[in-house]
C-alpha cells in the first residue's frame, strides 16, 4: 500500500494547487502580491533527494505534461522545467548533507530558480511586461514566503512518506 502513497499525494498536490492559487492576489496596505502554490514541485525535489532521481525526473515530465495541458497554453515549458528541477535537485544531493533543513533551503531555492525562468521566458515572448523589480517585490518573495511556510509544514511529512517507501522497497528486495 505504501508503494501508491508517492504518486498518490503526487496526484493530490497536483489537484490542490489551483484551489489555494484562488487565495491570490492578496492586497497588503497599498501592495498587491501574488502567492503562486508550487506544492508539487516540492513534492518532487523531496522525492528526488530522498528517494529517486530518476523516478522524481519521470513524474516531473508526467506532471509537467499534465500542468501545461490543464493549466497552460504554452505546451512544453513545465514539461522542461519539472524534470530540470526535479534533476538539479538529485544531482545537487552529491554535494550536500540530506538534513531536512538542508533539503527545504534547497527546495526554495529551485523553486525560485523555476520562478526566475518563468518570468524570464514570459517576459522573452511578450507574455508578460513586468519589470523584474516589480516580479520580485510582488510576486517572487511572498512566493517564496507561502512555499516556505508548506514546507515548514509539511516538510517532516514528505520526509517521512518518502522515508517509509523505501524501507518498504528495502524490505521487499530481501
Amino acid at each position: 500500500m505504501v508503494r501508491f502513497l508517492i504518486p498518490f499525494t503526487a496526484i493530490i498536490l497536483f489537484l490542490l494547487e489551483p484551489e489555494f492559487a484562488k487565495f491570490s492576489p492578496l492586497n497588503i496596505g497599498d501592495n498587491t502580491v501574488f502567492l503562486v502554490p508550487r506544492f508539487l514541485i516540492l513534492y518532487l525535489i523531496f522525492i528526488s533527494i530522498y528517494y529517486n532521481r530518476n523516478r522524481a525526473v519521470l513524474y516531473g515530465l508526467l506532471f509537467g505534461v499534465l500542468y501545461d495541458v490543464f493549466y497552460i497554453d504554452i505546451i512544453g515549458l513545465y514539461s522542461v522545467l519539472y524534470p530540470l528541477v526535479c534533476f538539479l535537485a538529485g544531482w545537487s544531493v552529491k554535494f550536500i548533507h540530506q538534513h531536512l533543513v538542508i533539503t527545504t533551503i534547497l527546495a526554495v531555492l529551485l523553486v525560485a530558480f523555476m520562478e526566475v525562468a518563468l518570468y524570464q521566458f514570459f517576459f522573452f515572448i511578450d507574455f508578460t511586461s513586468m519589470p523584474f523589480s516589480t516580479f520580485f517585490n510582488s510576486r517572487l518573495l511572498p512566493t517564496i514566503v507561502a512555499n516556505l511556510l508548506f514546507l515548514l509544514m509539511l516538510g517532516w511529512a514528505f520526509k517521512y512518506l518518502i522515508n517509509a517507501r523505501v524501507l518498504q522497497r528495502a524490505r521487499d528486495m530481501t
